[in-house]
Formats: C-alpha cells, structure tokens, sequence
C-alpha cells in the first residue's frame, strides 16, 4: 500500500499489478487487537476501508462481491433456515442473507469487533439489519466456533473472509472445512471467497481439492467482477453435501421478492461457467 499524491494504491503481492484510488482524506485511523483499520474519503467510490493496507470494501462496489456470497449458496439450498457467517464484520453479507423471508435465525462470528462498529459508523446502510431479531453478532474465533459446533447446526455457511494469509489461513484448510461440513445439514451449502481467477488459480483449485477430501460431493466456483480488488476479477467457491450446484432454485431467484443490485437468476447460471484456463487447472487437480 502506498500514498502518492492523493492516491491510494494498493499492489497486488507478487502479480504485478496495483490498484489505485483517489483519495479526497483519511476520516478514520485505528490500531484494533489484530489490524490497523483505516477508512478513507474517496473521489468517486465514496467511503473505503482498508486492513492493515489492504482494501476491503468501498461504498461504490461492495453490493457485487455481498450479493454474490449470499445469495447463490441460498438460492442453492432447498430451505435455508439457519445461516453462519464466518468473518463478515462490515455486515453487507448479513444483509443479504437476512433478505430471504425463509432465514429464521443467523449467526455473524467476527474475530475483530472493532470491525462492525466502524462499520456501524461510516457504512450505515450495510449495518441496517444488525438489530433485526434473526441477527445474532459474536465477536470471537470462527475456527474455534466450527470447532465446538453441534452436528447440522446450520443450512448454510458463509466464509467471508480476508485473504488467506495470518488468522485467516486456517480458513481455507480442508481440517476446517471437514468441521463445517459437520456443522451442516444433510442439504447444506458452504461458499467461501476464493481471490481472483486470474492471479489466484492455484487458491481456488485447492480450495476445490480441501473441499472435496473434506467430504463435500460437489463444488463450483463463482466469477464476477470487483473492480477494486486485485485485478478486478473475483471469485466464490461453493460446496455441497448432496446434489449438484447447477441445480439450484433458478425460478425462485428469477421471481425473489427482493431488490439486488447485481445478483439475479441468468447472473448466478452465467457466473458458474468456467474460463477454459480454470477449467483445465481444475481438471488436473481432480
């Protein structure tokens, strides 16, 4: 990360490449327990927040990347009652998942709660449902919740983590995903983000191999676009217990009695089609 100008840039570790925003001021700066949090007044994306240099969110694109990790693991349930969202802390995910009338009961667990009340403070409209009564926020260690979780606690899991690097490496093993898939129902879906198709193919095709040696019986990736993430190419990756992923609810996400901004049923069957580079890698590591 660097400040030149009134730029903020942000270069992708290893590939080359950065990403540059330009900055009206900082509005907010903190050291929390586990990252320097720092928000900024943009030009044009509006607000964005940044942990320890990396760029998390801005007000002008968060609605893709929030959509897309809710609303196609739900819409790939049969009956999603209980959500987990692991990570999260801006909420926008939690948001989304509380707009399905079929949710009763969702858990957010955020190691860093200094996260969700900066939120609170300078992205109000993502924080809008954190007092709805099925919203429940713990501010601790998801590996350890999966851990101590009871068998087919929840429909679906949300990991919606940072990169996999530090606390969140843990994330992204096939041990966690084993404990998540106990935590699931005999139905259940897990989406976790998975980087960029384009500079990160060999997270995403091990996320597919931990998910599978894990027990999932099948798994998809996600594309979309996210202009202010590494290359501006983003990804999910989903795993079920049963069934396929292609199947999923496509006439009850084509008539969802809900507003989105980018998600819709010919998105979520678009965005499950594979670049031939990402097919041929995930081909090889099967």
């Amino acid at each position: 990360m660097s400040l030149d100008k009134n730029w903020f840039t942000e270069e992708a570790a290893g590939a080359g490449c950065a990403l540059s925003l330009k900055i009206v001021n900082k509005i907010h700066e903190e050291q929390t327990p586990y990252q320097l949090l720092e928000i900024y007044q943009t030009e044009t994306f509006g607000n964005l927040m940044t942990l320890d240099g990396l760029v998390m969110l801005t007000d002008r694109d968060n609605f893709i990347y929030h959509e897309m990790m809710a609303h196609p693991a739900l819409f790939s349930h049969p009956d999603p009652k209980k959500v987990l969202i692991i990570g999260g802390g801006d909420c926008g995910s939690l948001l989304e998942v509380l707009k399905h009338s079929s949710v009763t009961h969702a858990d957010q667990v955020e190691l860093d709660e200094r996260v969700t009340r900066v939120s609170e403070r300078f992205f109000p409209d993502l924080c809008k449902s954190n007092n709805d009564p099925r919203a429940h926020l713990h501010f601790t260690d998801g590996i350890k919740w999966i851990e101590e979780c009871a068998p087919e606690t929840y429909d679906v899991i949300i990991i919606d983590s940072t990169d996999p690097v530090g606390p969140a490496e843990g994330l992204f093993t096939s041990e966690f995903y084993h404990n998540c898939l106990q935590a699931l129902g005999p139905q259940g879906v897990i989406v976790a983000q998975s980087e960029s198709p384009l500079i990160h193919a060999h997270i995403i095709t091990k996320m597919h191999k931990s998910l599978h040696d894990a027990g999932f019986v099948d798994t998809a990736t996600l594309q979309f676009a996210q202009c202010s993430y590494p290359s501006g190419w983003w990804s999910a990756t989903m795993g079920c217990k049963q069934g396929s992923l292609s199947d999923f609810r496509a006439q009850d996400a084509a008539g969802k009695r809900f507003a989105t901004r980018y998600y819709n049923a010919d998105i979520h069957q678009g965005a499950l089609a594979q670049p031939e580079f990402l097919r041929n890698a995930l081909d090889k590591n099967h």
